[in-house]
């Protein structure tokens, strides 16, 4: 199945304890259907200290299930996302809210 969200899309939480809360995709995962979203649904970690790295505690973000994400429109909102072919046949994944390709 072609993917709806990608890497660098700005996307709204839909769900959970950051709802309505917006940030940048920086990974996906498709196989197990989650994404980690900059700003949202941060943990903190302790990790030790090396050579290379200050220990304590860091605030990390954690992945966030992709049913509870929502592709940010040119308007601000939340919208869906499917996809349709272009007059050059090339295929591209548009807003069903506004029509506008992504």
């Amino acid at each position: 199945m072609a993917a709806k969200l990608k890497k660098g899309d700005k996307v709204v939480v839909l769900s959970g304890k950051d709802k309505g809360k917006q940030g940048e995709i920086v990974s996906v995962a498709p196989k197990d259907g989650k994404a980690v979203v900059e700003g949202i649904n941060m943990a903190i970690r302790h990790t030790r200290q090396s050579q290379t790295s200050q220990g304590g505690r860091i605030a990390k973000a954690m992945p966030i299930d992709l049913s509870n994400l929502a592709i940010v429109d040119g308007n601000g909102k939340a919208t869906r996302v499917g996809f349709r072919f272009e007059e050059d046949g090339s295929k591209v994944r548009f807003a069903k809210s506004t029509g506008e390709a992504i």
